[in-house]
């Protein structure tokens, strides 16, 4: 009986082994060289308001961050979104600059 079980257990590598060697390798595609800017929320939760919002070496390090997490190499500018940066643009008053979306300016 342990006999067969390893056997079968054999046949299921071998066969998962040939299959994957059959099966087309995907292509993983890097961050494109151009540089791309991404818009979060203010109240995402984490805090990243407090750095961003701010030109200090807390906001550099996390714009940072969230590049090599997007897979680009560094942040070329972050900060408060101008308004005309998001959709939504109707004319309705923001409560505080606190509130608006943040924007981070990745590169490589």
């Amino acid at each position: 009986m342990r006999r067969a079980v390893a056997l079968l257990g054999l046949f299921g590598v071998v066969a998962a082994g040939i299959s994957l060697s059959v099966l087309p390798a995907t292509k993983t595609t890097a961050a494109s060289n151009e540089p791309r800017t991404f818009l979060i929320p203010a109240s995402d939760g984490y805090g990243v308001a407090d750095c961003i919002s701010t030109a200090s070496e807390c906001g550099k390090i996390v714009a940072n961050a969230w590049c090599e997490a997007q897979g680009f190499g560094k942040a070329v500018a972050f900060g408060v979104a101008d308004r005309a940066d998001f959709t939504g643009t109707v004319r309705k008053p923001v409560a505080a600059v606190s509130q608006q979306p943040l924007t981070i300016t990745c590169g490589q």
